[in-house]
């Protein structure tokens, strides 16, 4: 047993949580909004209601934000996580961050003698439950290994992806996949439904040949029944894409499609969607075609 402190409880952080306990290990979670905490200790979790009271017991600390300024809120600001953490503490910040902040976090780790790894995921709530993420690890390979068993409870395809912010940027590179992929299978439903056949069997049809993916396989029947309860919300994609757009012009590579894939991403946005799962682009795609209702 393990005793993990667990610093962020939403839509992922509470099953990643939850079943680190039914692991076997110690959990004590700490959010501050939502239902997280109670989900924790239903579970047979503990809940505290500081950093500090986390870092008192915790062996290990993940953290699961929304974004790079509540990394650097909880990790380094006053009452943060660096000035309460012992030397020697093992750090996976698990969120979908900034390249260059996971860097800083990790050089600032290191001067205080905190091992950080930054190992963002992907698979949304339903790898979340499952325990089945793919997690994508950034880091010293010895911190990489001191940390694989937890990750394992969490995940089914882990990888140490190179030094820190290495996972990020894989993570931003996974974003921009899945955003570009939801776009394309929006676009076929439209097209289908538009020619008059029936979407639901043209997209099984498409899930068993070459044109199969992870997304086709598991929000095929929700995106043709249009049902976008957030597995993850448009809202953060938006964000991941302004991370992909930020790494590409700091490598100065051109990324056309990814460019337009992020235009849709925003256009949901701005059309209200931003609270929606992100398999919502078909909304947008609907809109364009004028087949769709803004209000809908």
């Amino acid at each position: 047993m393990t005793a993990v402190g667990f610093i962020g409880l939403g839509i992922m952080g509470a099953p990643m949580a939850v079943n680190l306990v039914r692991a076997g290990h110690r959990v004590i979670g700490h959010d501050v909004f939502g239902t997280g905490p109670a989900r924790l200790a239903e579970a047979g979790g503990e809940t505290a209601d500081s950093i500090a009271e986390v870092l008192a017991t915790a062996e290990v600390l993940i953290t699961m934000l929304p974004d790079s300024p509540q990394v650097e809120q909880v990790v380094l600001g006053a009452g943060g996580v660096f000035e309460h953490a012992k030397p020697g503490l093992l750090y996976a910040d698990m969120s979908s961050i900034r390249p260059e902040t996971s860097r800083r976090v990790a050089e600032l780790g290191a001067t205080a003698g905190i091992r950080v790894l930054d190992a963002p995921v992907s698979g949304g709530e339903k790898g979340a439950v499952d325990g089945t993420l793919s997690i994508m690890a950034g880091g010293a390979a010895e911190d990489f290994a001191a940390a694989r068993p937890l990750f394992e409870v969490l995940g089914g395809t882990i990888v140490h992806v190179g030094q820190s912010g290495a996972g990020q940027t894989v993570k931003a590179a996974n974003q921009l996949v899945v955003g570009g992929t939801y776009a394309l299978i929006a676009e076929a439903i439209v097209l289908l439904e538009a020619a008059g056949v029936d979407a639901d069997l043209g997209l099984d049809v498409l899930a068993g040949g070459l044109a199969g993916s992870r997304i086709l396989e598991i929000k095929r029947k929700s995106m043709v029944a249009r049902e976008f309860a957030p597995g993850f919300r448009i809202d953060l994609h938006h964000k991941d894409m302004g991370i992909v757009l930020a790494e590409a012009r700091a490598a100065e590579v051109a990324l056309p499609v990814t460019g337009v894939t992020a235009a849709l991403i925003a256009a949901a946005r701005g059309q209200g969607y931003g609270a929606l799962d992100h398999s919502a682009l078909l909304k947008v795609i609907e809109n364009l075609s004028g087949r769709g209702s803004t209000t809908r």
